[in-house]
């Protein structure tokens, strides 16, 4: 099967889903073949039986990587699009071309995820931020927003036990990373993007200058034009 443009592959975060990179998308379509997938249990994906993990949403970039007949592919990781983005790159790095991550958390341990899991409380949220709850459950229309909410914490839980990504594997990620972060990030610190950048061998550190975290909050054409810059840029 022939691609007349060159793949990339736009993963959403925790909680996100595909329409999230609608503008980014808009912006990309003249020089790429945009891809966007939703992992299971999030938009309109229902919850899988294999679980709800990196590894799980890995396996589901792969399939999808099968059923389009793409042989290879760039990747836009926002948030955990990004650490599941570096978890192919480190576990099948020939299908893997280009990576650029946005506001992604590099060092999990039990104190960090302590700290997310915390803010993951449905309830909270519906009492504290009602705005937000019904964003939630308008965007994932296959499941309980809630679910997602409560199996989002026992993912998080889990990598603060278990990171899969240490110094050690980042160090032997070959695909050219480009790891972007915004100055207002409340979520990400600039010493533990800092740390994945010095460790990964092939990597780029960019900061976006009044950026949060939310990535509708997030400038799409200076994204879109952070992507074109790296990607064209030779393996």
């Amino acid at each position: 099967m022939q691609h007349t443009k060159i793949p990339i592959l736009l993963l959403h975060g925790a909680l996100g889903a595909a329409p999230q990179f609608d503008s980014l998308k808009s912006l990309l379509e003249a020089h790429y073949d945009v891809h966007v997938l939703e992992f299971s249990g999030h938009g309109q994906q229902p919850f899988s039986a294999e679980g709800f993990s990196i590894p799980v949403f890995a396996g589901e970039v792969l399939r999808y990587l099968e059923e389009k007949s793409l042989d290879f592919i760039h990747i836009f990781g926002y948030s955990m699009g990004g650490y599941v983005a570096l978890y192919l790159a480190r576990h099948q790095p020939e299908r893997i071309g280009h990576i650029i991550t946005l506001a992604t958390k590099y060092n999990w341990n039990e104190a960090t995820a302590g700290r997310e899991v915390k803010q993951l409380n449905p309830e909270l949220i519906e009492e504290k931020v009602p705005a937000y709850a019904r964003v939630l459950e308008e965007r994932h229309t296959a499941s309980d927003w809630k679910e997602v909410v409560n199996m989002t914490a026992i993912l998080i839980e889990d990598l603060g036990h278990q990171s899969l990504l240490r110094a050690n594997d980042y160090a032997q990620i070959a695909s050219p990373c480009l790891l972007m972060m915004g100055d207002r990030d409340n979520m990400v610190s600039f010493q533990e993007t800092i740390e994945a950048f010095k460790a990964l061998p092939e990597a780029q550190f960019a900061v976006l200058p009044d950026t949060v975290h939310p990535l509708e909050k997030a400038d799409a054409p200076l994204l879109a034009y952070h992507i074109r810059r790296f990607t064209t840029q030779k393996i």
